[in-house]
């Protein structure tokens, strides 16, 4: 009985149609749509690959603008001149009447001061140091004439790069005609030459864009990102664990993750007022100092750590836990043993992001200070500083064309540095993360 009925079910069965059988180019309708529908989506992918070419092209002629601009400012013209080191000025420490007396004589043709001033222009002021340096270094030149390369100012760099439109009127320039003569009379006697210019990289902050250099500003960045890393690190990573692992799930957790989840969105600035308003004008804390600075970013980048490890945390299996816990294992050794070691890379990697994030800013560092022209190099968190961006914040806003091409060096050297961490940040990410 039970077999008859079942040949009965599977015949009725075979009779019936399927309604869910669909059987390709059975219709003409069928065919159209089909077709309809793939041609959205070559289209969606032509769009998309456009997108991608568009921003592609538009990041090769960003990169392309900023090395054309600051590639030149890696290296330094300087002119061979010919100095008598008296011995009566060596004693005055009056180096700025040798140099000017020796360019006088190099040059005898400059009359009056107005000449004699262009004249001068030719060399840095900067030179004036070279020669103590030289001096100090080997006192035996005192009394002698020797040839001496020093550094040739702004003005004369851009000359010998070729940054400069001399086809103007002469009124309409800052190089004069005579200057040019003098430097093309160097150039004759191969007096003139380009070096690598290692005073971009140790030199602080100088109005003379000759001297300026970025060594303070990163040696401002690396105290304040040291000090932000200590305060985020610390805080950051100590709140993710304990609003994952131990919270209870109650009104106030989630009224606090809400604020974290909204204080990520902030705009910068606004860490800026605030750390001008706790920390300078509460607390008296020393203003444009790296401390200040690593405090104002450790509160920037403080919700984008504790949301990446929340997210790492959150990310080991819970078999994990529960291995641990049948194990006798308590609610914090599970912690400490298991949990967090699993989701370290996804930590760091998050830290390191929140970092880089932290290098790149400018304006809560603009609200405490460390806009401020600082020539010193910083030798400590307390003593006045200045960032990178900010660096390049100050030397934007020089008319200069020597600060210009400093410019585009600075932000070469920031892309780079931000290159570097990121690129760490995935490897990361790559090497230590575990596929469950």
């Amino acid at each position: 009985m039970i077999k008859r009925t079942t040949k009965i079910a599977m015949k009725r069965a075979k009779k019936k149609k399927n309604p869910f059988k669909f059987k390709l180019g059975s219709s003409k309708k069928n065919q159209v749509h089909l077709a309809r529908r793939h041609a959205r989506e070559r289209r969606f992918r032509v769009f998309g690959f456009s997108a991608i070419a568009a921003s592609m092209i538009f990041l090769l002629v960003f990169f392309a603008s900023i090395i054309a601009d600051g590639y030149s400012a890696f290296t330094q013209a300087q002119l061979r001149i010919v100095v008598t080191f008296d011995q009566s000025l060596v004693e005055k420490g009056n180096y700025r009447k040798i140099l000017q007396n020796s360019l006088k004589q190099q040059f005898p043709e400059a009359k009056g001061r107005k000449q004699r001033f262009m004249l001068y222009k030719l060399v840095s002021k900067g030179g004036v140091n070279s020669l103590r340096k030289l001096v100090d270094n080997n006192p035996q030149i005192i009394g002698e004439t020797d040839q001496v390369w020093l550094p040739a100012s702004s003005l004369i760099d851009m000359y010998v790069k070729g940054k400069t439109n001399n086809e103007v009127d002469e009124s309409k320039r800052k190089i004069k005609d005579l200057q040019i003569k003098w430097l093309e009379e160097l150039q004759a006697n191969n007096s003139v030459r380009s070096v690598f210019n290692t005073a971009f990289f140790t030199n602080g902050d100088s109005r003379e864009p000759e001297q300026a250099g970025i060594l303070g500003s990163i040696m401002g960045s690396i105290f304040s990102i040291v000090v932000c890393m200590l305060i985020s690190m610390s805080i950051g990573i100590g709140a993710a664990v304990y609003l994952e692992e131990f919270a209870p799930k109650n009104k106030l957790t989630d009224l606090i993750e809400v604020n974290i989840n909204n204080l990520a969105a902030v705009p910068s600035i606004i860490f800026g007022l605030l750390a001008l308003a706790i920390y300078l004008n509460f607390f008296g804390m020393p203003r444009s100092s790296s401390l200040v600075g690593g405090f104002a970013l450790a509160m920037l980048v403080l919700p984008t750590i504790v949301i990446a490890s929340r997210n790492a945390l959150a990310a080991v299996p819970p078999s994990i836990r529960f291995a641990a816990t049948a194990l006798g294992a308590t609610k914090v050794q599970v912690t400490l043993h298991h949990t967090i070691p699993y989701a370290l890379p996804g930590i760091l990697t998050g830290t390191i992001l929140g970092v880089a994030r932290a290098l790149g800013e400018t304006a809560p560092l603009l609200m405490i200070g460390m806009v401020a022209f600082v020539a010193d190099v910083p030798t400590g968190i307390l003593d006045p500083a200045t960032s990178l961006p900010t660096q390049i914040y100050l030397w934007a806003d020089s008319p200069e064309l020597g600060f210009v091409e400093k410019t585009s060096a600075c932000i070469i050297i920031l892309l780079l540095i931000l290159g570097i961490v990121n690129g760490t940040a995935a490897y990361i990410r790559k090497k230590f993360q575990y596929d469950w």
